[in-house]
């Protein structure tokens, strides 16, 4: 059980060895009180405003359980995590061998390819119910495909000879599909292409908030694998940069984006969830209570076809995260 803590003035403490949450919507109304035994507990993701004891922080610890804080709009800040590595430290050790040479290229251009061609399977379902879209759509999905073709065929003896053309087919391509869900979702949330911090619109807003959840799980699943999130293949190694999280991610961003797409075409989320400030939109508090649950239900507990079984999204991802992890001690 992930849980979300977003209200402000949540107090997060234990009582009975059980974690003891008591929070208050209004200061005129008392203190919802709950009681969660820490078996149950997968990770609390933390919202500013909230307050923690040191205890309730030594129980997750105790229980692998980590403690996510996050920005307003999901994105995550820091974490508290076990001191010990997740796995040998060989892992990391053949980690940063395989960011140098063709070990990197190998998966960088798996990722990609796997993501570009989840973009052109969505453009392709989002026919079914849209006839005078086909022609459109399939040029789009077309157009996305072969930019893929370019990732596949591409060869160097290591990332830094293919990161830029990667970046330019990655991005061309991503103004393709963004182009055509623009075009597809209802017209009162259409939008012009992507919009990061701040959001420009009610799609771009709730998009940002549904990846900052998946990359904190992303690299939580990353970290229980035995793998180092701060080195990655492809991303820049800026300072203080998840470069693996966000090179690993690729494949699974098509699980938010079709999420909250649907979300909007279903006509489930409304103007009311959002607040317009000056320079962008944002998620209100309304928003989030609505959208998180549901969500949190399509990547924990709704199943898909894994290899030959059904799995959860996440599950399935953090079986990826442990098979990338062994290819790369296979041969030692």
């Amino acid at each position: 059980m992930q849980i979300f803590i977003n209200t402000y003035g949540t107090y997060l403490h234990v009582k009975d060895d059980m974690f003891e949450i008591k929070v208050r919507e209004d200061k005129k109304q008392p203190f919802k009180v709950n009681h969660i035994a820490a078996h149950k507990v997968t990770s609390f993701i933390v919202s500013k405003g909230a307050a923690l004891t040191t205890d309730a922080i030594a129980l997750a610890l105790k229980h692998n359980i980590d403690i996510v804080l996050v920005e307003n709009n999901g994105h995550p800040m820091g974490r508290f995590w076990h001191s010990k590595l997740g796995s040998t430290t060989k892992i990391r050790k053949q980690q940063l061998v395989a960011s140098l040479n063709q070990t990197g290229v190998y998966w960088i251009k798996e990722w990609l390819s796997q993501k570009l061609e989840n973009q052109a399977d969505y453009l392709n379902d989002l026919k079914k119910h849209r006839k005078n879209l086909h022609v459109y759509l399939d040029e789009k999905s077309a157009a996305i495909l072969g930019f893929r073709k370019k990732i596949k065929e591409a060869d160097g003896a290591d990332i830094n000879q293919l990161a830029e053309s990667f970046r330019g087919w990655e991005g061309s391509a991503g103004r393709h599909y963004f182009e055509a869900l623009a075009t597809c979702i209802p017209d009162a949330y259409s939008f012009k292409g992507r919009s990061f911090r701040p959001a420009q619109d009610e799609f771009n807003a709730l998009l940002n908030y549904a990846y900052g959840i998946l990359y904190s799980r992303v690299e939580r699943a990353l970290m229980l694998a035995g793998l180092d999130p701060f080195v990655g293949f492809m991303h820049r190694d800026d300072y203080n940069s998840k470069s693996l999280v966000y090179d690993f991610i690729e494949p699974y961003r098509i699980y938010a984006e079709r999420f909250v797409f649907k979300s909007f075409s279903s006509k489930k989320m409304n103007k009311s969830y959002f607040e317009v400030f000056e320079g962008g939109v944002s998620l209100n508090p309304d928003g989030k209570a609505f959208f998180v649950p549901e969500y949190l239900e399509y990547l924990d507990s709704d199943k898909i076809k894994y290899k030959g079984r059904l799995q959860t999204r996440l599950n399935a991802t953090q079986l990826e995260a442990h098979r990338f992890a062994n290819t790369l001690i296979e041969k030692l």
